[in-house]
């Protein structure tokens, strides 16, 4: 009898242990996916293309195509869970598996690719500057050499310029794009460098018209790429094939006009795709 017992006892000890351990694994090791949900990084601060708004919602040219990915992975809007994904932490993100992938405004390079890896890309910017509507003195990178320059921490585009262009301008970084923005308009900055794209959807803004405008420099290509985790080359096979969808059915093109459009700003066509 007392042999029953225990043989009963440990085969329900068994089946709850079974039964915790099919309900936990989906989440951890699966980098941002539960079965259930998806966790996208995007930014939270970038008008026309990621952008928290004061009701919760979320906007822009990467949200769209994010969703739409999203979409062909098997998951509706309603089952992405956005995470703000600033310039400096995006790899740390990819990394550590709190995000299946990352649309952010993400140039593809090398350092990068060396931590993390890429589907894409999907969209091709350059680096430019914003400037006030009454700026005159600044019409090339070598006039920022005696002027302040305002970037974001973690971003590509002010190392370029102090690196590259104009080695003796006086470099700020700042935390996210809006600091930079506010900083140019009270005068603690005389120019904010990072992607044409990202520049022209804060020019647009209501609030802003007439106060700024783009210099109109093409300082470097910038292809936008999607981050994933450093080898897994099934899920990145998966994302380039709705990108190439994407850009097929027209969704590409009908997501610029409605997120770049306001802003009058001409984007480059679709690139191909190269990371494979």
């Amino acid at each position: 009898m007392q042999l029953r017992k225990t043989s009963a006892a440990l085969a329900a000890v068994l089946t709850l242990s079974l039964t915790a351990t099919a309900c936990g694994s989906g989440s951890g090791s699966d980098g941002g996916s539960d079965g259930d949900k998806i966790t996208i990084g995007i930014k939270f601060d970038q008008p026309g293309w990621g952008l928290k708004t004061p009701d919760g919602k979320y906007t822009g040219f990467d949200v769209d195509v994010a969703t739409y990915v999203a979409k062909e992975l098997g998951y509706d809007a309603d089952q992405i869970e956005w995470k703000q994904a600033p310039s400096a932490e995006r790899e740390n993100l990819i990394k550590n598996g709190d995000v299946k992938f990352i649309a952010a405004t993400y140039t593809i390079n090398e350092k990068r690719k060396a931590v993390v890896d890429f589907a894409g890309p999907y969209f091709l910017a350059h680096q430019d500057l914003l400037v006030r509507a009454d700026e005159a003195s600044v019409t090339k990178a070598e006039d920022l050499n005696s002027k302040k320059l305002c970037s974001v921490k973690g971003s590509t585009s002010a190392q370029n310029v102090k690196e590259k262009l104009a080695p003796d301008a006086q470099l700020k970084q700042y935390g996210g794009y809006s600091e930079c923005l506010t900083g140019l308009e009270n005068k603690a900055v005389d120019a904010l460098t990072t992607d044409d794209s990202i520049l022209a959807g804060y020019a647009a803004q209501k609030e802003h018209t007439g106060k700024f405008k783009l210099a109109g420099l093409k300082l470097s290509d910038e292809p936008y790429g999607i981050g994933l985790k450093k080898g897994d080359a099934e899920l990145r096979g998966k994302i380039n094939a709705a990108l190439e969808k994407m850009k097929s059915d027209g969704s590409w093109t009908k997501f610029v006009e409605k997120n770049l459009g306001p802003a009058n700003y001409k984007a480059e066509p679709a690139p191909a795709i190269t990371e494979k």
